[in-house]
């Protein structure tokens, strides 16, 4: 190979690696619930690649699974109920649809699962789903719970988890032999719960309750509690698991802190001061690094799942309200 040869190719290797470093460092999505809009940061460089307007409160967000489109939750604020999800085009930026759901109010805690978006419809004690082929709601499914707030589901889309705050519990949906036929399952915990994670396993579920300072763990085969923690959280918010299941995040929105709990030993392992009502976690796709919304002191804090310091501080700007968050590729 000559010299100039050999040049050439190095200079294309290194061109291919950093166009692939880029292509997979992907972007932070940041839903600012008091602004009304939706930001596109690089996390890496902290700057901010866009920002797009959604509905009134926009609170929960998830990404579809080839990356090119996200959709949000219009929550609403104050006594104003929302009832829209804004579907947004990441590479153009822009919003391209607003879904009216009317009569369907407070959508929350989106989930995508094979093609289509579960969210919460707090008011109407229920959840629903969203089919952006179709462009229409295609199934509505009622709790018969207060404050059905927050949804997911398992990795083959077989269960679906609520939590609802007003009633103490947690339901679980299995899918019955008729796809359309659901078979619920109510599960009593502590005190409101709210955020809820599944262990990478998919055998437990985490469900933190924010008014009792708890966190109730479910056995998803026998769909009963067998462990209840006590964490003392003033009013725990999120609960966000590690990728590698070793431990759980949670956002104390009252207590100003994120708790940090060993999965395996059941303990608390820190807790890290980050400010004014933190809320929203985010735990990176590498599994590196955690992202959690500060809503109060309009900031992410960035903290590494290694040394657990927060490391670094990615503004939203005054008066935003950061609090869903999503990974885009």
């Amino acid at each position: 190979m000559t010299p100039a040869l050999r040049f050439f190719v190095v200079v294309l290797l290194a061109g291919s690696v950093l166009v692939s470093a880029q292509s997979s460092s992907g972007a932070l999505l940041i839903l600012h619930k008091s602004a009304n809009v939706l930001s596109l940061v690089d996390p890496s460089s902290k700057k901010e690649l866009g920002r797009v307007p959604t509905g009134d409160g926009p609170h929960e967000i998830d990404v579809s699974a080839d990356g090119k489109l996200a959709f949000v939750g219009n929550y609403g604020a104050g006594s104003s109920p929302g009832s829209s999800l804004s579907v947004i085009d990441l590479a153009a930026r822009k919003e391209v649809r607003r879904v009216d759901l009317k009569p369907l109010m407070r959508p929350h805690g989106v989930w995508v699962a094979d093609g289509k978006v579960y969210f919460t419809i707090e008011a109407n004690r229920a959840i629903a789903r969203y089919d952006p082929a179709t462009n229409q709601v295609d199934w509505v499914m009622g709790t018969g719970q207060n404050g059905t707030h927050m949804v997911l589901l398992n990795k083959d889309a077989s269960r679906i988890f609520t939590s609802n705050i007003g009633s103490n519990s947690i339901t679980v949906f299995e899918r019955g032999a008729n796809p359309a036929a659901w078979n619920a399952t109510v599960i009593a915990v502590g005190q409101g719960p709210e955020g809820l994670d599944l262990t990478p396993d998919g055998n437990q579920l985490w469900t933190a309750h924010s008014r009792d300072g708890g966190i109730s763990i479910i056995d998803v085969g026998s769909k009963k509690v067998i462990e209840t923690l006590e964490i003392k959280t003033k009013r725990s918010n999120r609960i966000k698991l590690t990728r590698d299941g070793r431990l759980a995040l949670v956002s104390d929105l009252e207590g100003g802190e994120l708790v940090v709990i060993d999965v395996a030993a059941r303990k608390e392992t820190k807790r890290l001061k980050l400010g004014r009502m933190p809320e929203g976690i985010l735990v990176a796709p590498d599994g590196s690094r955690a992202y959690v919304a500060v809503n109060g002191d309009d900031y992410v804090a960035v903290i590494d799942l290694k040394t657990l310091e927060v490391t670094d501080r990615l503004a939203t700007g005054a008066g935003s309200g950061p609090d869903g968050l999503a990974w885009a590729r």
